[in-house]
């Protein structure tokens, strides 16, 4: 399927086949560089509401890109550079003074932001934002360009 099969789906199983036939449950980057040197498979499990499919990962490269270990610009929408950032606290944002508060930002740089995990692990290693991967965020398109909207914990806003 390629870069639309969804690596990171939190339903999704792994299953790992050693040479040698045993089975373990799971796939992290040990597994990956396992599969690399080809003393093991790598097996990924999509679970459906009546029957589950297997698939075999065949292609190891999109496998490390679709879990955030290679980055990948055209995934993630986001230049392997440091970012050009604007912020601003959220207009809707009731608890300005909460660990985590509701932030708009602007990308000045060019990118844009098609995988929040990838951005936050990028604004942590760049800045020292904290932003929250598990809610949701959005975007929205207006005369100040493309904002998306974020948790982040206000304490690692600089």
């Amino acid at each position: 399927m390629g870069a639309e099969f969804q690596y990171r789906l939190g339903t999704m199983c792994y299953v790992e086949v050693a040479a040698d036939g045993t089975v373990s449950q799971g796939a992290d980057r040990a597994a990956y560089q396992r599969a690399l040197a080809g003393r093991s498979r790598l097996f990924a499990v999509w679970p459906g509401n009546y029957r589950s499919d297997l698939f075999a990962i065949d292609d190891l490269d999109q496998f490390a890109r679709g879990m955030g270990w290679i980055h990948d610009e055209a995934r993630t929408g986001l230049a392997d550079h440091e970012h050009q950032v604007r912020w601003q606290v959220g207009e809707f944002e009731r608890n300005p003074n909460g660990s985590y508060i509701s932030v708009r930002v602007w990308l000045d740089c060019g990118c844009a932001i098609r995988d929040h995990r990838a951005f936050a692990e990028q604004m942590r290693a760049q800045q020292g934002w904290d932003i929250a991967t598990t809610g949701g965020w959005g975007s929205s398109s207006d005369s100040s360009g493309t904002s998306y909207s974020m948790r982040v914990r206000r304490k690692s806003l600089s």
